[in-house]
């Protein structure tokens, strides 16, 4: 009987433990799938069909801009773009967006979430609404710098994500690129200071405030007065590994020089600088040297 009791009166330190060691892991079990080849755009309308399309005024785009849609479909107006244009990007990158959308679908939820988020602060996880969330206030996001956050949206079927004044701050060291939003239809974020790249499954609508990560969309995406900050992989000129172009006369392979431009390259095609088909390394040859971020 003594040796029953003993045993017992050490049983909650045991279950202790036990939980210290595992609510950590469980703080930190998400993982965000990876976007492939579309990891290289902070702005990307992967919309099907070639029916691509981003338009900018009067905002600022830090990193690579890719439509599905010809060059054409990707419109400036007194909005700087600091990476490449790609336009249209490959079926490689469609493709690579499609399925890290379809993953983060597939992820389950860790906890519900219902109201505007005002003052509530969130450990790493997995999040979800149901419906729609309507999102106003400050959210902060504590957690360590290998922390992740997932938000889903509209996991009942539909559901969009809209913003109002809406702040994502960081805390304990967390990293703005570690937060990440699935939206089941259209993402609109007005007068905000939003974090997390959104794959929404409609267009993406950004008008003023600050967006810092990646913007894709199924469908177009629109930004007015909007300063877009892309994740490392999209901002083109930030730590990126060089790979070579083997083009001939307007046709370069997509996500280089697509077309007949320079579009994705740091030297014009061949046809547009008189240079010769087999001319490698030299500008205006056949091979030339493309600074667009690898994955």
């Amino acid at each position: 009987m003594t040796r029953v009791i003993y045993r017992f009166r050490f049983l909650p330190l045991v279950m202790v433990a036990v939980l210290a060691a595992v609510s950590p892991m469980a703080a930190q079990a998400a993982t965000a799938p990876g976007l492939g080849t579309a990891s290289n755009f902070a702005v990307l309308s992967a919309a099907p069909n070639g029916g691509g399309a981003v338009t900018c005024t009067d905002g600022t785009i830090t990193g690579n801009v890719g439509s599905s849609g010809a060059r054409a479909s990707v419109v400036q107006t007194n909005c700087p773009i600091s990476g490449a244009i790609i336009a249209p990007v490959s079926a490689q990158v469609i493709a690579d967006f499609n399925s890290a959308y379809a993953a983060y679908a597939a992820i389950p939820c860790d906890q519900v979430l219902t109201g505007t988020l005002a003052g509530v602060t969130l450990t790493p996880g997995v999040y979800c609404f149901d419906a729609a969330a309507t999102l106003t206030g400050t959210l902060t996001l504590k957690g360590p710098a290998n922390g992740t956050w997932i938000f889903k949206i509209g996991t009942s079927g539909t559901g969009a994500l809209t913003g109002t004044s809406f702040t994502v701050v960081m805390a304990g060291g967390g990293v703005p690129c570690n937060v990440n939003w699935w939206v089941a239809q259209a993402a609109t974020m007005t007068d905000s200071n939003f974090i997390g790249t959104i794959l929404a499954g409609a267009a993406i609508t950004l008008t003023r405030g600050t967006f810092q990560g990646d913007a894709l969309a199924k469908a177009a995406v629109t930004i007015t007065g909007t300063a877009v900050t892309g994740c490392p992989g999209g901002k083109g000129h930030e730590g990126q590994e060089k790979q070579h172009c083997n083009q001939g006369v307007g046709n370069g392979p997509e996500g280089c020089d697509p077309g007949n431009s320079n579009q994705g390259c740091a030297s014009r095609s061949n046809d547009e600088l008189g240079g010769t088909p087999g001319d490698p390394g030299r500008q205006g040859g056949n091979r030339i040297d493309c600074d667009v971020a690898k994955s």
